[in-house]
């Protein structure tokens, strides 16, 4: 086959002429610096390519090398603790060789190939393995036990397993004859395109919640474990601050996080909180249960349209093996900006904004990929995904959110004017919504309390009542409202300042226990029946304020601990005896 030649350039939309041989979705390799890229376009007479890399350098007539397979990630023991860039280069061993500064056409492996794994081998001669099945074990982090698979795509009769002991990823350590009789060599690690989902045997209703001890979160608006969830919110809302409590605290067994299109300094804040934080199950780093995905503003555009791909891959690949995984896309309207771009220089019909007519179908494919399956070797896992959207001029009409609400069934919007108040996690709790209660609610029922679901509804009507009422506040002041509607308006801030609002930096806050959020939500409802009852019977409001327990209760975030609940039950016989002699 005569040799593949650059015909035109065009920012990282490389064309070659002629019949090339090449496969739609190849990966291949691109000029001297031999550059990664991906042919995403067939023509008669022209074959176009997508370079993951800066281009600068590149001239017409260099050489486009074929690899004959797509574009893959290669899965292993070694991939939690690491950074990678949006193709899977590991970052810290290319600043080891490069320095600061990612030079053009770096190819360093994923996956240290000297590093030695302590492996068990589970399988001996003769077993018969189905895809999927797990063949060993090693300790991959003090969190996580990685478990070696037959992959996907192979299925045969053990031939010769290796002794237990200390392998790389690349040495042999099982050898498998398929049922044509060809032998395969299996190994620690395995290959995997990044564009096609890994099978599974079924996949299952989410019933469980995703824990994440925001109250405004688990209680108000939840997410269960392989749902989608959408945060969209304007500049400066605290869509990345939002994300990193969530994969510090969440209850996922692995988190990865995708800083897509984001600027350095908040990945760098991620990198440096990461590696600092103390993981609340195991006692020991979060990094070691942690992998972060690096494609900040200023790297090639193409690879950011690749990094959700990898990092979705990644999470699938640990759901696998049983796991629980919670990926963040932080942000997903960086990554159809980098669509746009792309779809512009290939001189694509623009649909809404400029966005390519296949914006749907592509947002459609990543948020598919999450869900709660039995996966191929007979464990259930799951991939949760949440999606940051960074709406310009925080306008939720634009394309990237109106279509991410049509593949999501959460939303947490995050509301400029809450954030500006210093009212964290800034959810806007009138715009926000959670299509996951109705399953969760047995659940909720079970593990937290048989009254969760109804305290939660009468907190979400209270706070209903309050946005009316606030509405006739605004025309005619508060004086003239009668005083049943004026309790509303105090409990309603006792439930925004007191449960909603969360201070990150404080250690009985940061993190909130399901049974908490009941007793904190029973004793809010607890003083408003009580006061209730009293407005009822003409009690002023002005003179049960004047108890002060309003605002007591306001502080029981920080006053009770996450350990010792049976304080709450000191705030009613408090709530009681103040009330009473309030009545007299």
């Amino acid at each position: 086959m005569a040799e593949n030649k650059i015909y035109s350039i065009n920012g990282p939309v490389v064309t070659v002429k002629g019949r090339t041989g090449l496969a739609m979705m190849e990966m291949v390799y691109v000029g001297e610096n031999r550059l990664v890229g991906e042919v995403i376009r067939l023509d008669d007479d022209a074959t176009t390519i997508q370079v993951y890399e800066e281009t600068g350098g590149l001239s017409v007539g260099q050489t486009v090398e074929s690899t004959g397979g797509p574009m893959c990630v290669t899965l292993g023991p070694g991939i939690l603790r690491n950074i990678y860039d949006g193709i899977q280069r590991p970052l810290p061993a290319i600043e080891a060789d490069m320095g600061s500064f990612i030079q053009r056409g770096a190819h360093q492996a994923a996956l240290d190939a000297t590093a030695k794994w302590q492996v068990h081998l589970l399988a001996k001669p003769g077993d018969t393995l189905a895809p999927g099945a797990v063949f060993a074990t090693c300790p991959e982090t003090p969190a996580i036990t990685h478990k070696a698979m037959v992959p996907p795509t192979l299925s045969g009769k053990v031939t010769w397993v290796a002794q237990d002991g200390e392998y790389t990823v690349t040495e042999p350590i099982l050898k498998l004859a398929d049922a044509a009789g060809a032998e395969h060599t299996l190994t620690l690690c395995q290959k995997w395109p990044i564009r096609t989902p890994r099978p599974v045997q079924k996949r299952m209703a989410a019933t469980r919640p995703l824990i994440t001890g925001q109250r405004v979160i688990d209680t108000m608006f939840p997410l269960a474990k392989g749902g989608a969830a959408a945060i969209p919110g304007g500049f400066g809302t605290g869509k990345t601050m939002t994300q990193h409590q969530l994969a510090k605290w969440c209850d996922a067994d692995i988190i990865i996080y995708v800083g897509c299109g984001e600027r350095g300094n908040e990945m760098t804040q991620a990198l440096q909180e990461f590696s600092e934080l103390t993981d609340p199950r195991t006692g020991k780093s979060l990094m070691d249960r942690t992998v972060l995905i690096a494609n900040t503003s200023n790297m090639p555009v193409a690879a950011r349209e690749a990094s959700i791909y990898t990092g979705i891959t990644l999470a699938e690949y640990y759901r696998d093996m049983g796991y629980h995984t919670a990926m963040m896309a932080d942000s997903t309207s960086r990554w159809a900006e980098a669509l746009r771009e792309i779809s512009g220089r290939l001189e694509e019909m623009p649909a809404d904004e400029g966005y390519p007519a296949y914006l749907p179908s592509r947002l459609a494919e990543f948020y598919e990929r999450a869900g709660y399956v039995q996966a191929l070797c007979g464990a259930e896992g799951s991939v949760s995904v949440i999606g940051a959207v960074s709406p310009p001029g925080n306008d939720f009409s634009e394309p990237v959110t109106q279509n991410t609400k049509r593949f999501t069934r959460c939303f947490w919007a995050l509301d400029k004017s809450l954030a500006y108040a210093r009212h964290y996690p800034a959810i806007n709790w009138n715009d926000s919504y959670s299509e996951y209660l109705g399953e969760l609610g047995d659940w909720y029922y079970d593990h937290v309390g048989q009254d969760f679901m109804a305290c939660r509804e009468r907190i979400a009507g209270l706070l209903l009542q309050e946005s009316s009422l606030m509405q006739i506040v605004k025309l005619i002041g508060s004086d003239v409202l009668p005083d049943d509607q004026k309790l509303v308006i105090e409990t309603a801030r006792v439930i925004r300042v007191g449960f909603l609002q969360q201070n990150a930096f404080h250690p009985e806050d940061t993190f909130v226990p399901m049974a908490k959020q009941l007793k904190m939500m029973e004793v809010i409802l607890y003083l408003y029946d009580q006061c209730a009852a009293l407005v009822a019977k003409q009690v002023p409001v002005s003179k049960l304020l004047k108890t002060g327990l309003f605002d007591k209760i306001v502080k029981i975030k920080y006053d009770v601990p996450n350990d010792k609940l049976e304080m709450l039950d000191g705030y009613r016989d408090d709530i009681d005896r103040q009330l009473a002699a309030a009545a007299q």
